[in-house]
């Protein structure tokens, strides 16, 4: 049987990356999957490409009007949801001496507020046994220079991962971290424009013990795992999928 069988999925951030290989990884273990993006066409161009199970939603995670109409368009389903991969985020490097109030706001906006809100609309929508799982990093341990913004953001997210763990315990809700370290993704090729800087980048990351960057794929895995009953006694959890990294 289907390890998600029967299940009714969200991901927000879901058109590419991670997010797209987590719908995909999803549906393929038989969840009817949500996805959000920011932009219409590519919400719809990724439903389309991941088949006749994913519905794609145009949603910006910082902005509360759209979140409360994902929560609409995913109760006319009339299926609730039993799975959460608050997904969506982003990062830019960012020095100490360049950093702005702007872009420490918006970063936290991002990958904190997004998270947040996301996880607090969706729960009227959640039952006992529901999985939430949030997106978190290996930089925010690992103190990557110019980073910190993204870094610190993340660091949130690990917090949050636990203490909502003892707050929805009594609900009967788990929720987990996925860590990723260096994954293959739009978003990764994009911190460094200079080509000659990205690869750079992309041979220094590729230097962990497995010697090589990840697949989206293989953070998708985990993913799974971790919103199937297979993980049914984890939360508070984090599973880190880096290659090595930030472990050895």
């Amino acid at each position: 049987m289907s390890p998600l069988a029967g299940k009714t999925a969200l991901v927000t951030g879901g058109t590419s990356g991670i997010g797209y290989a987590t719908a995909r990884a999803f549906a393929d273990a038989g969840a009817k999957v949500f996805i959000t993006g920011r932009t219409e066409q590519r919400v719809q161009d990724a439903a389309t490409s991941l088949g006749s199970g994913v519905v794609g939603v145009a949603s910006d995670v910082t902005a509360s009007a759209d979140l409360d109409r994902l929560i609409d368009v995913i109760r006319e389903g009339g299926t609730g949801l039993d799975i959460v991969f608050a997904n969506a985020g982003g990062g830019e490097y960012v020095t100490l001496e360049e950093e702005t109030p702007e872009h420490l706001a918006d970063t936290f906006n991002r990958n904190v507020g997004g998270t947040v809100f996301t996880v607090q609309k969706t729960l009227p929508l959640l039952s006992p046994g529901a999985s939430i799982v949030l997106a978190g990093s290996t930089a925010a341990t690992r103190g990557t220079p110019a980073f910190g913004a993204y870094a610190a953001s993340k660091a949130a997210i690990r917090s949050f991962g636990r203490t909502w763990a003892t707050e929805l315990a009594d609900r009967g809700i788990r929720v987990n971290t996925v860590i990723p370290g260096p994954i293959m993704t739009p978003g990764l090729h994009g911190l460094e424009a200079d080509e000659e800087q990205r690869q750079g980048m992309l041979n220094g990351l590729a230097s962990n013990p497995m010697k090589r960057i990840g697949d989206p794929e293989e953070l998708a895995a985990a993913v799974v795992f971790l919103a199937s009953d297979a993980s049914s006694f984890m939360t508070g959890s984090e599973v880190v999928v880096d290659g090595g990294i930030n472990q050895v």
